[in-house]
């Protein structure tokens, strides 16, 4: 019996090292990842965490805020809400930018995914304070974003004592989560108390850039084509002129490759409700696809992964003047354009484009 029960137990154990073996060398053959789909996949994971922070952060926090107001968590609730009313007007008085936020190795991954690049032209000195009008607004302005909010360009590097700000809708910061997300990346409201203040009351060398064209901007926004919202836009100009801050154009090549758009005729009752519902909540509902989480050929919500390279220009120096009249602001409001359109016409053919493509500017 105990012959028998060992040489059963003998067999058995073989039986499980021939197993184990046929495992390790099944695995072993299955076709490990690269590090190039390692890294792609991590680019892919960075894009798709910032898209679901704008989108969704927002709205969420205030779901679960209303949700914990009636269960035994009240508190957390009440306590933001107190630190909401006590903290109210900090966006509009520059914010809290975070050095650390901005400089997060995710930043880096998201660059890489298109890539984004920042292209310095001038010195900007950090003796005065600066207005850059970002072109084009694209869908959600990836490459403003890459370049002012994050450290992954070197933009502090380019311009060594210049410190960024970017401009976005004001409805954000009124979200909770979201506010102090946005702040820490040295986003501000985009109003003109807000603007003010970082151009006046908040020392010098600070670079605040807006993407001048705006959500009517968005709507416009497709692929190949260099259309911007300008003519009309020239509030910008005219704070820049009572502050004395110096204005500069940058213009972000491929920022209109990164989403298509379904475009509707004008005077058509789409384009009719996507005017309307823009101008009274300020933000354009495009209807806009990219790529799909799993492959760049299936539709999603990502953008494509398209090179995106932003070229600031030279700055104009413009006067301080506290009542600037209209004659003054259309004056420097055409050397802007100028300017925009000299820095197009001369970075077009590198990035692309023919060299018979013009800046159109509505």
């Amino acid at each position: 019996m105990k012959t028998i029960i060992a040489a059963y137990s003998q067999n058995q154990s073989g039986s499980h090292a021939s197993i184990q073996a046929a495992l390790l060398r099944s695995v072993l053959a299955l076709p490990w990842p690269s590090q190039r789909d390692v890294r792609a996949c991590i680019q892919l994971l960075s894009v798709f965490q910032w898209i679901l922070s704008f989108l969704l952060m927002g709205i969420v926090l205030l779901l679960l805020l209303i949700y914990l107001v009636f269960t035994n968590f009240w508190p957390i609730s009440a306590f933001y809400v107190a630190w909401l009313i006590f903290d109210w007007e900090t966006p509009e008085k520059g914010g809290r930018s975070s050095s650390w936020i901005r400089s997060l190795a995710v930043w880096d991954h998201f660059r890489d995914y298109f890539p984004i690049q920042l292209v310095k032209t001038h010195d900007l000195l950090p003796s005065h304070n600066y207005i850059i009008g970002v072109h084009p607004h694209g869908i959600l302005c990836i490459g403003a974003f890459c370049n002012f909010v994050t450290r992954s360009t070197g933009f502090c590097e380019k311009f060594p004592g210049i410190k960024p700000f970017l401009g976005t809708l004001a409805g954000n910061f009124r979200l909770p989560g979201i506010r102090e997300y946005l702040m820490s990346g040295g986003l501000y409201p985009v109003t003109r108390r807000g603007i003010e203040y970082l151009i006046s009351r908040n020392g010098t060398g600070n670079a605040v850039a807006i993407v001048v064209g705006g959500a009517a901007e968005s709507l416009s926004c497709q692929p190949g084509v260099t259309k911007l919202i300008l003519s009309r836009r020239k509030g910008f100009v005219k704070m820049a002129l009572q502050h004395g801050a110096h204005l500069v154009p940058a213009f972000s090549f491929g920022e209109n490759d990164l989403f298509q758009q379904v475009h509707f005729e004008e005077g058509s009752w789409v384009r009719s409700l996507q005017n309307r519902v823009r101008k009274f909540f300020g933000v354009a509902p495009c209807f806009f696809y990219g790529r799909g989480f799993t492959s760049v050929h299936s539709w999603g919500f990502l953008p494509f992964p398209r090179p995106v390279t932003t070229v600031i220009g030279e700055p104009l120096m413009l006067p301080k003047v506290e009542q600037p009249t209209r004659e003054m602001v259309d004056r420097y409001h055409a050397m802007y354009v100028q300017a925009l359109r000299k820095l197009f016409d001369e970075h077009k053919v590198a990035h692309g484009l023919p060299e018979t493509e013009e800046l159109r500017i509505l």
